[in-house]
């Protein structure tokens, strides 16, 4: 696919707000100075895909074309580009651009900036809309793409660039390691990457579920301890255990019983965004010094540190592999929890 001018693709979208998806074509820009054309391989599917796709968290722009864990190669590169050649194994995930000036993108924290671009429901620079990975190919801006290493296939390193991102940047930054006891909340795209992860950095971990249905699978990724929340003794045995909890789950939680968790000190940090408010008593911080926090994804040096770090201990995603006249039905899979631990759409079939 040759890219001197803007071109129409091939992609899966959203028509309307809670529409099913359906195939359509959308336009990529002509390839910059600085941009890569990237032949999408593989796109993972995110909660927080469904969460836009019907409007859950802010209006959106439509059509929509989700996907932010997009795995696939370079197919040409711009005049100026420096990082990439054709034929590199890349991924893109949740951002393509952000103002590369404010103090957030300076410290290499550009999924802060205030003008960071969203892979999709965005507007570009030019106020022309940003499609996702649900499509046969993007082009990205190469400061915004990342190497994927050969230690990792396409396939499972696509739900990486948000799921793995996604945990192993507050692991990382609540330094999760030995000595260190962590509870992961949720065992599912996010939950199994966190839990992996966890255990890679050599920190005891332990699985905080609804129930016990997969308590095999969390024990075989690497927790030592698993527990059912629908259990209310689980909250009085576990009291006071842990130095760090990741919450995955998009539903509201009882802060305070997640909180009462912490040993002294501790921190709570949750990285799945329900659509509703939740409450809190701030006794439930007071008491102990602990911490209620929140992580988003990461920047673009730490997404490629923690590909390097997965490739390096193994760490694929577990994946079920799907083509595109499935993602309506994943879709729902996804809200049911019916999936062992992300769906990933094999792009040559959209």
């Amino acid at each position: 696919m040759s890219q001197a001018t803007a071109t129409q693709v091939a992609a899966f979208a959203a028509p309307e707000p809670k529409a099913p998806l359906e195939r359509t074509t959308v336009p990529r820009r002509a390839v910059g100075p600085h941009d890569v054309l990237i032949d999408i391989k593989y796109a993972g599917i995110c909660h927080s895909d469904i969460h836009q796709v019907r409007d859950g968290w802010r209006e959106g722009i439509y059509p929509m074309v989700p996907g932010h864990e997009i795995a696939g190669v370079v197919t040409e590169v711009g005049a100026d580009v420096t990082r990439f050649a054709v034929g590199d194994r890349v991924g893109v995930g949740c951002f393509v651009d952000s103002c590369r000036e404010c103090e957030a993108c300076l410290q290499g924290q550009e999924q802060h900036c205030l003008e960071a671009t969203g892979t999709y429901n965005a507007l570009d620079e030019n106020g022309d809309p940003t499609y996702g990975g649900y499509s046969s190919h993007i082009v990205v801006d190469e400061n915004y793409t990342v190497r994927i290493p050969d230690g990792l296939s396409l396939d499972v390193a696509a739900p990486l660039l948000c799921a793995g991102i996604t945990l192993y940047s507050p692991l990382k930054h609540w330094q999760a390691g030995p000595g260190k006891k962590v509870a992961i909340v949720g065992l599912g795209g996010l939950g199994h990457m966190g839990v992996k992860i966890a255990a890679a950095l050599g920190a005891e971990v332990t699985v905080l579920s609804q129930s016990l249905r997969k308590k095999d699978d969390g024990l075989a990724l690497g927790a030592t301890h698993y527990y059912a929340t629908s259990d209310e003794s689980t909250f009085t045995e576990l009291a006071g255990r842990f130095d760090l909890v990741v919450s995955t789950v998009s539903a509201p939680l009882d802060l305070g019983a997640y909180l009462g968790l912490l040993k002294v000190g501790g921190t709570l940090v949750n990285v799945g965004a329900p659509e509703e408010p939740v409450s809190l008593n701030l006794f439930s911080v007071i008491g102990g010094n602990k911490t209620l926090a929140g992580s988003m994804i990461g920047g673009i040096a730490e997404t490629q540190e923690m590909l390097d770090f997965c490739a390096e201990h193994g760490l694929g995603s577990e994946i079920e592999l799907i083509g595109a006249d499935q993602i309506n039905e994943a879709y729902a899979r996804v809200e049911a929890s019916d999936v062992r631990y992300r769906f990933v759409i094999d792009a040559s079939t959209i």
